[in-house]
C-alpha cells in the first residue's frame, strides 16, 4: 500500500511539474511575441497565462499586456491595464511614464500629468518628462483656442480597418492613393502586431459630381502579398516612392523604399532604392518638388532617438541618391519622428510623440529659416487631438488636403478632410453728429486700402454704412459731409488668422 501511494505521489508530482512547464512555456512564448512585435497576439497568450503564473510575474504580465495595448494604438484598454499593473506595485518607474502618455492620449490631462511627476520623482535625471509635463498644460489652452481649420472624416474613403497616408496622385487632385489594410488587400495572412491583413495602397476617385469612387487595390506590380504603403508621388505624378515590409509568418525581414515610374494607365516595376545602411527601417518616402530630396524614416545608427527624419540627395533625377542624413534637432528628439510630407512650396510636414504635444503622434510644420535652422510649429487642434494624427497632404494653392487619425471615427485610423475657410472680414460703421451724438445720413465714405484700392459708400437714413476688408491690408476711412468737418479713421487685417466683424463710429 505505501508503494502505491509513493507512486502515486511520484506521478502527481510529475504532473504537476509537467504542468507548470507548460505554463513557463506558454508565457515564455508570450514575451517572445512581444519582443518580435506581434502585440496582438501577445496579448491573447498573456491574458490565458495570468491567472496560473506565480504571484511575483504577475505585475509585470500586466504592464506588458498595457504595454501591447499602447503600441496597438488601443490607449483606453492600456490604460487599463497600466492601472492594475500599479496596483500589483509594478517596480518599475516606466509604468508612470506609460500610464501618463496613455491618460493624455484618453485626454485625462490632469490625470497624466500627476503620473508624470510621479515618474519624475522616481526618475529626476530624464529630463525628457518635462515636456510632457508642460504639454498637458498647454494642451487645454489649445482645446480651448482651436485653429481655423474645418475637418471632415471621409467615410468614403475608411473601412472598419486601418486607413492613413493619403497621397494625391492627379495635378486635379481627384485622384488619390492612400494605405488601408481592409480585406481586399492581396496579402491571406493577418499582422500580429495589429490582428489585419497586410495593408496595401488603394486608390479612389472623385468624378466631376464631386462623388467618390469606391477604393480598389492598386494592384501589382506594387501591392504584393507582403506589406505596401505610405506613398509618395513626384511632382509630375509620374514616379511613385512607398514602403515595403516583408513579413512571413510573423517574422519581420524589414522595410525598404521602392519606386516606379508611370507606364500608361499602369505602374512599371518596382525597384528597391539604393541606399540602405544597416536598418531594419527604411520607410516612409517623402519626394521633394524638385526629386533632388528624398526624405525618409528610420531607426539607422546615428539618429537622436528611437525612428528619426533622415533625407538623401542627389544633383540631378538621374543621378545616384547620396549618403542617407539625420535631420538632427530640432526635428528630431528621443522620440519617434516619422510621416514626413514635403509641401509644393517646401515646407516639411512630420509627426512626432517627442515634441510637445497632445497625445500620441502630433503634425509638426517644420520650416527652414535663413541660417539654416529649423522652426518647428505644432498645428495644434483641430488637426491634432490626443490620439496618433500623421500623414498630411496638400493641395499645391489651397490650405485645404488631407491627414489620417486614430480619432474617433468610423474604424482604427481614418482619413481626414481639411480645409482652411477664406478669411471673411466685415467693417460695420456708423456716422455721428460730433455735439449731438445723433446718426447723420448721406455720407460720403472713402475706403483707401494700402494695396491701393478705394471704395466709396454713403451713410444710410439710421448713419450706418458698411465695407468687405480684404485679409492683410490696412485701411483709412474718411468721412465727409457738407457742412462738417471731416472725419477720419483706421483699421486692419494685417496678421489675423480668423474671421471677424469690425465695429467702428465716424464723428463729424
Amino acid at each position: 500500500m505505501r508503494t502505491i501511494r509513493f507512486t502515486g505521489l511520484i506521478i502527481l508530482l510529475t504532473l504537476i511539474s509537467v504542468s507548470v512547464q507548460g505554463q513557463k512555456n506558454k508565457a515564455l512564448k508570450a514575451y517572445a511575441m512581444f519582443d518580435a512585435g506581434a502585440y496582438a497576439d501577445a496579448i491573447d497568450q498573456f491574458k490565458g497565462v495570468y491567472d496560473v503564473i506565480p504571484k511575483e510575474q504577475k505585475a509585470d504580465v500586466l504592464f506588458h499586456i498595457g504595454e501591447a495595448y499602447r503600441r496597438i494604438d488601443d490607449p483606453k484598454n492600456a490604460a487599463v491595464w497600466f492601472k492594475k499593473a500599479i496596483a500589483k506595485n509594478y517596480s518599475n518607474p516606466i509604468v508612470y511614464l506609460r500610464y501618463g502618455q496613455v491618460l493624455k492620449m484618453n485626454e485625462k490631462y490632469s490625470d497624466a500629468r500627476d503620473m508624470f511627476l510621479k515618474y519624475k520623482l522616481l526618475k529626476p535625471d530624464d529630463k525628457d518628462v518635462d515636456a510632457l509635463i508642460t504639454s498637458c498644460d498647454l494642451v487645454m489652452e489649445w482645446i480651448n483656442n482651436p485653429g481655423p481649420y474645418q475637418i471632415e472624416n471621409m467615410k468614403y474613403f475608411n473601412s472598419k480597418s486601418s486607413d492613413y497616408s493619403p497621397a494625391y496622385a492627379s495635378d486635379d487632385y481627384r485622384t488619390v492613393y492612400f494605405t488601408s489594410s481592409r480585406d481586399e488587400a492581396m496579402g491571406n495572412e493577418k499582422h500580429g502586431t495589429t490582428g489585419q491583413s497586410y495593408a496595401d495602397i488603394f486608390v479612389v476617385r472623385q468624378d466631376r459630381k464631386g462623388k467618390w469612387s469606391t477604393p480598389v487595390p492598386l494592384g501589382e506590380p506594387v501591392n504584393t502579398e507582403f506589406e505596401e504603403g505610405t506613398p509618395s508621388l513626384s511632382s509630375d505624378y509620374n514616379t511613385l516612392y512607398f514602403t515595403r515590409c516583408k513579413t512571413a509568418q510573423n517574422k519581420s525581414y524589414g522595410c525598404q523604399i521602392y519606386s516606379c515610374r508611370r507606364n500608361g494607365d499602369s505602374w512599371g516595376k518596382a525597384d528597391p532604392l539604393t541606399f540602405s545602411g544597416d536598418s531594419m527601417v527604411i520607410a516612409h518616402p517623402a519626394i521633394s518638388p524638385d526629386e533632388l530630396t528624398l526624405y525618409f524614416v528610420s531607426d539607422m545608427p546615428g539618429g537622436v532617438g528611437g525612428k528619426d527624419i533622415w533625407k538623401v540627395t542627389r544633383s540631378s533625377k538621374n543621378s545616384e541618391w547620396g549618403k542617407p542624413e539625420n535631420l538632427g534637432e530640432p526635428v528630431n528628439t528621443p522620440g519617434d519622428e516619422m510621416f514626413p510630407y514635403v509641401h509644393p512650396d517646401g515646407t516639411l510636414y512630420f509627426s512626432s510623440d517627442g515634441h510637445i504635444g497632445m497625445g500620441g503622434l502630433d503634425i509638426f510644420k517644420a520650416v527652414k529659416k535663413e541660417d539654416g535652422s529649423w522652426s518647428i510649429e505644432n498645428m495644434k487642434p483641430p488637426i491634432n487631438s490626443p490620439a496618433d494624427d500623421f500623414g498630411i497632404v496638400f493641395q499645391k494653392d489651397e490650405e485645404k488636403g488631407f491627414f489620417s487619425s486614430s480619432r474617433a471615427g468610423k474604424g482604427d485610423d481614418n482619413i481626414y478632410a481639411f480645409v482652411l475657410p477664406p478669411l471673411k472680414f466685415t467693417l460695420y460703421g456708423t456716422v455721428k453728429d460730433e455735439k449731438t451724438d445723433l446718426p447723420l445720413a448721406n455720407v460720403l465714405i472713402k475706403s483707401i486700402g494700402s494695396d491701393g484700392v478705394q471704395i466709396e459708400t454713403r451713410s444710410a437714413k439710421d448713419g450706418t454704412f458698411r465695407f468687405t476688408l480684404k485679409p492683410n491690408t490696412d485701411y483709412v476711412y474718411l468721412a465727409s459731409l457738407e457742412g462738417y468737418l471731416n472725419g477720419k479713421e483706421r483699421e486692419s487685417t494685417k496678421g489675423l488668422t480668423r474671421s471677424r466683424d469690425f465695429r467702428m463710429v465716424i464723428y463729424l
